[in-house]
This record gives structure tokens, C-alpha cells and sequence, in this order.
């Protein structure tokens, strides 16, 4: 997925019988709050680097976050989660948000977008 429109689509879900124009406004709130939280070692932000895999907007506002960390070892490992959670939870309108850390599929650089290879001088 190197084109960014793509991978900013494909992350996005929803399950809701919101009108169509209020599940638009979240699911763009919501990546924009993805988008202020950085990797505290790498100069990118996490939506950007590819570490969100699914973000799951439900019919009562409850948001569903599937990310996973660049490597298992990661030092951030403890707090990259909790600072997810806080920036879809400042999103008004949204209900309870749950973040789930996998590791299938394994990240690779693949998943950055191009903006985060520009950012990190990757290409």
C-alpha cells in the first residue's frame, strides 16, 4: 500500500447506523487525532508510519483501534497503546475506545506512507 488515500481508506471501518455525513466527520477526527501521536524515537507520526491497522467506528460511538508497534521489543511498547487511546477518546462524539496490540500481521516499512518516508529520508 504505498499510495496514502489508500491506506487511509483501507484503515477505516465502520459499523454504524450513523448518518452517513457523522460517521465522515469522526472517521476524519479520528485519524487527525491518530495523527498527533509520535513514536517518541521515530520522527513520524503512528498513522503515517503504518502501525494503525483498523480503526472500527460502531453504532453507539465506541471506537475500535487495531495497531501494532514497529517491533515487539519496542520501548514504547507500554505507552504507545494508552496514548491512542487518549487521542481517539478527546474526539467529541466518540464513545468508548479500545485499542488492541497484534502482531500478525508483522509491520514493515511497507506500510509507511509516503509522507512518513519523506520524514524519514526512506526511499
Amino acid at each position: 500500500m504505498s499510495d496514502t488515500a489508500e491506506v487511509k481508506t483501507a484503515n477505516m471501518e465502520t459499523n454504524s447506523a450513523l448518518p452517513p455525513e457523522e460517521t465522515e466527520r469522526l472517521g476524519g477526527e479520528i485519524v487527525a487525532a491518530l495523527k498527533t501521536v509520535f513514536d517518541p524515537e521515530i520522527p513520524a507520526d503512528i498513522y503515517e508510519l503504518g502501525l494503525i491497522y483498523k480503526v472500527d467506528l460502531k453504532e453507539d460511538r465506541g471506537v475500535d483501534v487495531m495497531m501494532t508497534l514497529t517491533t515487539p521489543n519496542c520501548p514504547a511498547a507500554g505507552e504507545l497503546p494508552q496514548m491512542v487511546e487518549n487521542a481517539v477518546a478527546s474526539v467529541p462524539g466518540v464513545g468508548i475506545v479500545n485499542v488492541n496490540l497484534v502482531w500478525e500481521p508483522a509491520w514493515s516499512p511497507d506500510r509507511m506512507s509516503d509522507e512518513a518516508r519523506l520524514v524519514l529520508n526512506m526511499w
